[in-house]
């Protein structure tokens, strides 16, 4: 069997290993002329299906829970499993009963509790969350490593390019907001990279406030990712002023030696969404299909992945339409 993926996205080459580790002949083209630049590229990485559950269907939960399992062993010494922090400053101390009212799988921390897990933040924040079993990791070296090792398994990865001469047997657009479906709209979010040698974080810290509420990544060498905001637009472009503010805002007030920190990039990625922000796999014919990711890329994938595998390779357990039985 000959697969063609369109996309060479978090979608795209999440499923190509799924195929070409049973062997399957796949073949990855993207318009792009390398990896950098997606959607994907600008994300987060944070593998936290019980803080998502917070804004999110217990799907994403469901579904999600297995992420960090899979990016382990598709990428060995790529995933930091040191759980996910939320605080909130004390004006907004209803924000964390309220986020705590609607997640489970966590503790509940006090001051000293903080001050031990992130000693940066001692003395900062009187209450916070701990999830315990989340984990974070690099998507831009995810996704590069991913390619690596896909070239490694025999997967030709063809950039600059949106199709091939040979007609493949099954044919699956994992093109994102690309793939301009009507029931599709796009959410822009936009993010910061910051770089700073006066501040350390061993793990992802969420800053809840009742309008913007954001994340603070560590991503190594005294970088750390701000993201991200939500915006209802499919307009890509620079980042606004406010958002900038606003996320630079949120950063000092998580830590103000951040407001001293070098701005090293700001990024924009649109994410495509359906009307209840959860993926689909959807089959007609030979093409298949995996589209609204929304914000969960790096989370949901490998589920969304492993649905499409079993379609093209004939379990017949496969679902053809994802997420209706765990809803």
């Amino acid at each position: 069997m000959k697969v063609l993926i369109r996309g060479a996205g978090v979608a795209g080459l999440t499923l190509a290993h799924e195929l070409a580790t049973p062997g399957t002949d796949v073949t990855v083209v993207e318009k792009r002329i390398e990896i950098a630049g997606s959607a994907s590229w600008q994300a987060g990485g944070m593998l936290a299906p019980w803080c998502e559950r917070e804004s999110a269907e217990e799907a994403v939960l469901t579904l999600g829970r297995g992420a960090a399992d899979w990016w382990d062993a598709a990428l060995p010494g790529h995933v930091s499993r040191s759980g996910t922090l939320v605080v909130a400053p004390a004006r907004d101390v209803g924000e964390l009963h309220q986020f705590g009212r609607r997640t489970c799988g966590f503790t509940q921390l006090g001051a000293g509790d903080i001050a031990e897990l992130e000693p940066a933040l001692a003395g900062r924040f009187a209450r916070g969350l701990f999830f315990a079993d989340e984990a974070h990791l690099d998507p831009r070296k995810a996704l590069l490593a991913l390619g690596d090792q896909l070239l490694g398994m025999g997967v030709r990865l063809e950039f600059g390019r949106s199709t091939v001469s040979a007609i493949p047997d099954v044919e699956v657009d994992c093109t994102g907001i690309a793939d301009m479906q009507p029931e599709l709209r796009g959410v822009r979010g936009e993010m910061l990279i910051l770089r700073t040698g006066e501040i350390s974080l061993a793990r992802p810290v969420r800053l809840l406030h009742p309008r913007i509420p954001v994340y603070v990544v560590p991503r190594g060498e005294n970088l750390f990712m701000v993201g991200a905001t939500m915006i209802e637009c499919d307009a890509e472009g620079p980042i606004t002023a406010r958002s900038a503010m606003e996320l630079l805002s949120a950063a000092c007030a998580l830590h103000p030696a951040f407001g001293e920190a070098e701005l090293v990039e700001t990024g924009v990625g649109v994410r495509p969404a359906f009307a209840d922000n959860l993926p689909r796999v959807e089959r007609d014919g030979r093409n298949i299909r995996i589209n609204g990711l929304y914000r969960h890329g790096f989370l949901l994938a490998p589920a969304m992945a492993r649905q499409a595998a079993d379609i093209i390779l004939g379990n017949p357990a496969a679902k053809e339409v994802a997420l209706e039985a765990h809803r």
